[in-house]
């Protein structure tokens, strides 16, 4: 029996399944296995060179993916641990499992392509006649079907039924809602949801986006905390959150009470340059806000990760939400943001037709690393062909993507040399 099984009576045979059998590890459970999949990867790696808020490059201080998804699994296990220890619903031996947490906290990002939500929003028009593309739709792909190479295909890592429910934030496809912009699963991965769900019909769900598994909750809280703290304090210290444009902001828009307090937590923290001590405490307290609730749902009886749901204090919630919309308003819509996001357009977009050209449109030109060029030319449709070309795509880390695009379009860029 799996030692999963055996400690942790929370999780059952129905959870631990994965799409293919596994041999019983004799030293790991299960999730850790999954944890120990993705750190591992290049897929994971990767993440040290994309986007979080800042242009890969801007500055050396601030998060990438990877930290940003670090800091996420931390935050998540910490509030397994808050909740094993303050939740009447839990024991020693009946708990949410960290590893699970950590796993998918570390892979929410995972599928996220270069240049951030701007890249995302570009794939997703590029792809719009191919299926779409979608960042958590991606990194549920990744898992389960591409994040090891082969010489001629790329295979997944085999997760477990609690992993990939954990990354499915979104369960609708998005043929079932043609016009979404983002928070959708490809309709390729019918399948995937399928196995998820178990002897259970989609149909008798109800709203499938907001049908989540507990561990998917707390990654989900884990990543609101992270980035409205986190991110917040890296605006900052990059100078795009001054002490007189915050200050002018929060006047003009008449805060109040609780909304007055935290803005003044903002402006003394900027003013006494404690950004970091100030924000990073208040981590705790987001972590602190949380407990379990029961709740019933059609997957009831046959999982505990839809048993139970995640509580979060509404005060802190419209706390994180304040955190959000001053980001958004003061840092997200800068200009010199923009700027950058209009940049990595460009390149995305330009890299897309001239890999069409090549693979879609047949002129013949082998564009692609020989392992992705063998693989897209073993598909038969220009709608698997282009999921494939995505795939390499959404992969690249900003400084690939814009030496790619150098050696796509400079005339002075592209000599033997520059092929690294």
């Amino acid at each position: 029996m799996v030692r999963q099984l055996a400690e942790n009576s929370f999780y059952n045979k129905f959870d631990v399944e994965s799409l293919h059998p596994r041999e019983p590890d004799e030293y790991r459970t299960a999730f850790q296995t999954d944890r120990d999949r993705i750190i591992y990867s290049s897929a994971f790696r990767r993440l040290q060179a994309k986007t979080q808020v800042f242009l890969s490059g801007e500055f050396d201080f601030y998060r990438t993916r990877l930290t940003h998804s670090l800091e996420v699994a931390q935050i998540g296990r910490s509030i397994c641990s808050f909740l094993k220890q303050t939740s009447p619903f839990l024991h020693e031996d009946f708990f949410i499992d960290p590893d699970l947490v950590e796993a998918i906290s570390l892979t929410h990002d995972l599928g996220h392509s270069p240049f951030g939500h701007a890249g995302e929003r570009t794939l997703h028009q590029l792809m719009k006649r191919f299926g779409g593309f979608e960042g958590n739709a991606q990194s549920l792909r990744i898992i389960a079907e591409t994040i090891y190479p082969g010489l001629d295909s790329r295979r997944g890592m085999n997760p477990t039924r609690a992993f990939m429910d954990g990354i499915l934030k979104y369960k609708r496809l998005l043929r079932e809602n043609s016009q979404a912009a983002n928070q959708f699963i490809y309709d390729e991965q019918e399948y995937l949801r399928t196995f998820v769900l178990g002897d259970v019909n989609s149909s008798a769900i109800g709203d499938l986006n907001q049908f989540r598994s507990l561990e998917c909750e707390i990654m989900d809280w884990a990543d609101d905390t992270a980035y409205c703290l986190n991110d917040l304090v890296d605006s900052m210290n990059a100078g795009f959150l001054r002490f007189e444009k915050v200050k002018r902001w929060a006047e003009d828009q008449g805060l109040q009470g609780d909304l007055a307090r935290h803005a003044e937590i903002i402006l003394s923290a900027i003013r006494e340059e404690k950004a970091e001590a100030r924000f990073g405490k208040k981590i705790g307290s987001f972590i602190r806000c949380c407990s379990l609730i029961e709740r019933s749902s059609a997957v009831t009886s046959n999982t505990n990760r839809y048993r139970f749901g995640l509580f979060v204090d509404p005060a802190v919630r419209a706390e994180a939400e304040f955190y959000k919309r001053l980001s958004q308003e003061l840092v997200f819509d800068h200009s010199q943001l923009h700027q950058l996001e209009r940049k990595g357009r460009v390149i995305l977009k330009g890299i897309f037709e001239a890999f069409s050209d090549s693979y879609l449109n047949g002129d013949g030109l082998r564009l692609m690393p020989a392992s992705f060029d063998r693989m897209i030319r073993l598909k038969h449709d220009r709608r698997s062909r282009a999921r494939v070309l995505c795939d390499y795509i959404a992969g690249m880390t900003d400084g690939f993507a814009i030496r790619t695009y150098k050696r796509l379009y400079d005339p002075d860029f592209g000599s033997l040399l520059d092929l690294a």
